[in-house]
């Protein structure tokens, strides 16, 4: 590794805790081949699919690809909408606060749903305007 890398450990404090990747949402041109290949040629079974808005969440053993088409006249060529890390606790309060600290700003907490399931989440922006949610345990059935 070069020198001039430097790696941070996580914080003792921090109430983010990621406990790995739990889904990511993919923009298509073709909703229909896309399927075709991460259905067919990578096995990943279709879990559920909705009209409103369209998507095709396929699932990838524990995590999810979800399939959205682009939009009209959208150019598919930045195709990810956003990606989803499982957060050990979504205790919603004391993330926002620790985001605040860091400067970034926390979108509101919704329900939403994820490779467990539904829960709470959170969206945030990193460094390079990539939107990543911060997605809660499931809801206790």
């Amino acid at each position: 590794m070069p020198d001039d890398v430097k790696f941070m450990s996580q914080a003792d404090d921090t109430p983010v805790t990621v406990t790995g990747l739990d889904h990511v949402v993919l923009r298509v041109a073709s909703l229909e081949r896309s399927v075709a290949f991460y259905g067919t040629v990578l096995g990943c079974p279709i879990e559920r699919e909705l009209e409103t808005p369209r998507l095709v969440q396929l699932r990838a053993g524990t995590s999810m690809i979800d399939l959205v088409p682009c939009g009209p006249g959208e150019q598919p060529g930045r195709n990810m909408d956003h990606y989803a890390v499982r957060v050990a606790k979504m205790d919603a309060p004391a993330i926002t606060a620790h985001l605040e600290k860091n400067g970034i700003a926390a979108g509101p907490v919704l329900r939403r749903y994820g490779a467990e399931g539904y829960g709470s989440s959170i969206y945030i922006t990193d460094p390079d305007g990539n939107t990543v949610e911060l997605k809660g345990p499931p809801e206790a059935a």
